[in-house]
């Protein structure tokens, strides 16, 4: 076995095929972020990665040889393997092209202030999680797909009383209604109002470890929160839901960069206590 020169290997040419591989293998493993497949995959990708490596710095023809004539079945394997996950995917990454002008963002906005108004002063339950750029795949799995577009008529439609879908929460992802009925993680760190049930808690749990902004009605006093980045925002007016998601949804990077820095956007409360204590699945319960 000969081994290559480190600074033969690391030529221009070398240099650019180890960019391009890392740049794929990210960009692979990105779209199948928070799906139940992407341990897996991951696995697959850094095997692969580090066999090419192996091969180029070692010569080790046997190995290369073994790649080269099992890459065509690798990968119709991970096709079939990983079906579901590459179809949604995809499916994802048309959306958020479909799905990039703050119009849009707007237009959604409309949406969920409306339907939101609407149950509040009807006292309907409801929990909706907008996605951003954390994928909430492997929470959409515990509940039922839709694939819908969003309106404020089908989102009050899903949380009426005694539908099949209106215990848990919905997912809007882009444009559409990706989920219902979805188990959001419940927060177990100490909420100041304990009037706050187990969907305010939901709220917080998903916030804990998403970037999505989560709308939650009570369904006992009709209160509008948002929760978002382990804060909580409650009982808001019509006005003040509007503006305060268009500010997150549509804000722009300002508003991010302020939220992942740990400043709360202008009008935001105090936060609560650190989100340091341990997440559970939250349950299919009468809430409020």
């Amino acid at each position: 076995m000969q081994i290559l020169n480190i600074h033969e290997w690391l030529t221009a040419i070398g240099a650019v095929e180890i960019l391009v591989l890392a740049l794929f293998a990210y960009y692979v493993l990105s779209l199948f972020r928070g799906t139940r497949g992407a341990p897996i995959l991951t696995g697959f990708v850094l095997v692969f990665v580090v066999s090419i490596v192996l091969t180029r710095v070692f010569h080790l023809d046997t190995l290369s040889w073994l790649l080269s004539r099992f890459s065509v079945y690798l990968a119709v394997a991970v096709l079939v393997i990983f079906q579901p996950e590459i179809r949604q995917a995809l499916a994802d990454l048309g959306r958020k092209h479909l799905f990039g002008g703050a119009g849009k963002r707007l237009t959604l906005v409309d949406h969920v202030t409306k339907s939101a108004t609407h149950m509040s002063a009807r006292r309907i339950g409801a929990l909706i999680a907008i996605e951003q750029t954390v994928g909430t795949r492997a929470i959409q799995d515990t509940g039922i797909r839709l694939d819908c577009i969003v309106s404020s008529e089908a989102i009050t439609t899903i949380f009426f009383p005694y539908t099949p879908l209106h215990d848990g929460g919905i997912i809007i992802a882009g444009e559409r209604i990706a989920a219902a009925g979805c188990m959001f993680p419940l927060t177990e760190r100490d909420v100041p109002d304990k009037s706050h049930g187990a969907r305010h808690r939901a709220a917080l749990g998903l916030s804990d470890e998403s970037d999505a902004v989560i709308v939650v009605v009570s369904e006992e006093t009709g209160a509008i929160s948002i929760a978002h980045r382990g804060r909580l925002q409650r009982d808001l007016s019509a006005d003040q839901l509007r503006r305060q998601l268009s500010d997150l949804l549509a804000g722009g990077e300002k508003n991010a960069t302020a939220a992942a820095a740990g400043t709360p956007p202008p009008g935001s409360p105090a936060p609560l206590a650190p989100a340091t204590l341990k997440t559970r699945s939250a349950g299919r319960e009468t809430v409020s």
